[in-house]
């Protein structure tokens, strides 16, 4: 939902180094853990559908404030995982670079965004969920939270880096981005809740999916129910 929609140039260098070496350390940590434990089968073949469902409606764009959209990243990271989720992030933000949509330079900093709002939602759906959350509350909250973790940390990139060529001091540069970031947070709350809508269809038709599959085999053994 987050995406940083500057052009080439737009950051300084050591900005365009900071958020790449960031970026390719997240990135690597995943891969490392990924070759370390494995993946599953069923986990490779949803990567594969949330990269494409989340590469279709990222092109989506509306030219409101430096541009705003929805990505999937907070249903793709409670349906891959989080280290998928990474991955698919960095996928989703290269097609997109090479269609024009987010500058090339800034691909690091773009990936630990959408990134880090897959990862947030996976662990705040997985922590709702063992509270006895209903399906669609927590996956609507757990989007919505990574989401607009992802919407703050946009905020502060740009606001760390600043613009080349922006005639804004950084008082009215953070005013400016504050605003943009207040207007992702409000569609984070409408992507969740669509979100939830999706997980909790999932979860009615195909359980294992959202990995309530063993959460009911439990019950179901000891003689617990919800």
């Amino acid at each position: 939902m987050a995406h940083i929609h500057l052009g080439e140039g737009s950051f300084p260098l050591w900005a365009l180094v900071l958020w790449t070496l960031i970026g390719a350390g997240l990135i690597s940590a995943i891969v490392y853990r990924i070759r370390n434990g494995g993946i599953k089968t069923r986990q490779i073949a949803l990567a594969g559908i949330g990269a494409a469902a989340s590469f279709a409606v990222f092109q989506l764009n509306i030219p409101v404030w430096g541009g705003i959209h929805m990505n999937l990243t907070g249903l793709v990271g409670i349906l891959a995982g989080p280290l998928l989720g990474g991955l698919i992030a960095l996928v989703v933000n290269i097609f997109s670079a090479a269609l024009g949509h987010g500058a090339v330079g800034l691909l690091g900093a773009n990936t630990l965004v959408n990134a880090t709002e897959a990862i947030i939602a996976y662990y705040a759906f997985k922590a709702l969920m063992g509270m006895d959350w209903d399906v669609f509350p927590a996956s609507a909250s757990a989007a919505t939270l990574g989401l607009s973790a992802g919407a703050v940390l946009m905020g502060a990139i740009i606001v760390i880096s600043g613009v080349n060529g922006s005639a804004l001091p950084r008082g009215d540069l953070t005013i400016a981005v504050a605003g943009l970031v207040g207007l992702n947070l409000g569609v984070a709350v409408i992507e969740g809740i669509l979100t939830g809508f999706v997980v909790q269809f999932l979860a009615s038709v195909r359980p294992d999916l959202v990995g309530l599959t063993d959460q009911e085999t439990r019950e179901e053994s000891t003689g617990v129910t919800a």
